[in-house]
């Protein structure tokens, strides 16, 4: 009797809000110029026909139907998406202060309304620059000897094996994240903390429904582990009076961070950026590398080519134990753009959420105050007008560099991804010992894509491996 009387309570809610938001929405409509568009059902809007199939279909034809502009709503909230440069310029940078950083709640309660995805000014300005210290050049060359040892022993244990390439791709990934975020000594139950990770993730992209049994309810149970996890590495480091590691990884940046008024930044603070570093730093970073593996085996001719490249790294070496160094992965080029070339056609990262501080006009348009405003990287990367051919694989596209504000693998503006340079770097060392060391095979049988949420190949991409 409860569950009935639950469903019916829940069914006359949603019509009441269904009511109220078309009433709302035409309320809207006759004040300001909205982009065209749809706005699906109440509440849910056009989520389930997002995240039902192919994301990249949902926009592109919403985009041939509508134009650049164009309104939808999503996860709950009413939406904008643009799928131009000039667009994305627009919001992300030129006029970025009229656009805050947001996500929608759900994604905010699982990762943590503390992180430094969620924010602007000054607070975001102080914590981007403690991640930058740890993840960019300077703060990741004191490890690369460690993502190349973590590198060794994950190929290692995939000799003479059938794998599962995006599953192993976010191990080694998830291995690399803690490793900047902790440090080398920091003693921790990888297993436990994987395990609160996976419940977290699946629940990230599901609508902020906190009931029992749902996805949103799994993933904020599995975010209470993972924060009790956290919490006991943060008070045993803390414990530490004054302690730095000599590798100044992320959790002790943090601890000796000071706000303006000369407090340490809280306890929620610290574990809510952990947890958004530890989110950022895996399924992105593996779901290119998964991409790397099939593209470059699908290409035979290109594949030597990466290969005589690195073997030419090699053989400059004393030793075929010596390990790389930071000069060597400059000396990478072919690679790099490989990577490159990676970051356009799969796009991991589709989109990304801002929202209206104000009403904004655009382009005889009004993007309403409150309205998320997604700016679309993979339209803007498979438009034929800035890359032709969109759909062929051509690392060499980027021996120029291309049109500005056409290629945002890791968005733009002060709040573009500030570990872009470790994701590169571990995806470099990754790939000399790969294919240096190892030859695969794909199943030929597993040739289409999936969403999970990001774009992979099916079923995870799966190989067998062998050392050469």
């Amino acid at each position: 009797m409860w569950t009935i009387a639950a469903a019916i309570i829940l069914g006359l809610a949603m019509f009441v809000f269904f009511l109220f938001r078309v009433f709302e929405y035409s309320i809207l409509a006759r004040r300001k110029k909205l982009p065209p568009g749809s706005m699906g059902w109440p509440y849910i809007g056009e989520t389930l026909q997002l995240y039902s199939g192919s994301t990249n279909s949902f926009f592109s034809l919403k985009q041939k139907r509508y134009g650049d502009v164009f309104k939808t709503h999503i996860l709950g909230c009413p939406c904008v998406m643009i799928a131009s440069p000039e667009a994305a310029r627009f919001v992300l940078v030129s006029q970025a202060h009229l656009f805050k950083p947001t996500f929608p709640t759900s994604k905010q309660r699982i990762i943590g309304p503390q992180a430094l995805f969620f924010h602007d000014g000054p607070y975001h300005a102080k914590l981007r620059k403690l991640v930058v210290s740890s993840f960019a050049t300077e703060g990741i060359k004191s490890i690369l000897s460690d993502i190349e040892s973590l590198t060794i022993a994950t190929l290692d244990s995939w000799d003479a094996k059938k794998i599962n390439t995006f599953t192993e791709m976010k191990k080694f990934t998830f291995q690399v994240g803690i490793l900047r975020i902790f440090g080398r000594q920091e003693n921790i139950d990888m297993n436990e903390l994987n395990e609160a990770y996976l419940s977290l993730e699946n629940g990230y992209n599901s609508l902020a429904i906190n009931i029992p049994g749902t996805k949103f309810n799994n993933a904020m149970k599995a975010r209470r582990r993972l924060s009790k996890i956290v919490e006991k590495v943060v008070q045993s480091r803390r414990a530490k009076s004054q302690h730095r590691s000599d590798d100044s990884n992320f959790l002790d940046v943090l601890l000796a961070s000071k706000e303006e008024s000369g407090q340490q930044l809280s306890h929620e603070q610290v574990v809510d950026n952990i947890i958004g570093i530890i989110f950022a730093s895996r399924d992105t970073t593996a779901s290119v590398l998964t991409w790397i593996i099939k593209f470059l085996k699908s290409s035979p001719v290109l594949l030597e080519s990466v290969t005589a490249e690195h073997e030419s790294i090699t053989l400059k070496k004393a030793s075929s134990d010596d390990r790389l160094t930071w000069e060597d992965t400059k000396c990478m080029h072919l690679t790099t753009r490989v990577i490159q070339e990676t970051l356009r056609v799969a796009t991991v990262l589709s989109f990304t959420f801002r929202e209206a501080v104000e009403d904004v006009e655009y382009k005889g348009y009004i993007i309403p105050k409150g309205w998320k405003v997604l700016p679309l990287f993979r339209n803007i990367h498979h438009s034929p007008d800035y890359f032709p051919d969109p759909q062929k694989f051509d690392p060499s596209r980027f021996e120029a560099t291309p049109k500005a504000n056409t290629f945002l693998p890791f968005g733009n503006g002060v709040h573009s991804c500030p570990g872009s340079e470790l994701a590169k770097l571990e995806m470099l060392v990754f790939i000399h010992h790969l294919i240096t060391k190892f030859r695969w095979e794909l199943d030929e049988s597993k040739t289409g894509v999936q969403y999970s949420p990001f774009q992979i190949p099916q079923e995870g991409l799966p190989i067998r491996v062998d050392r050469k």
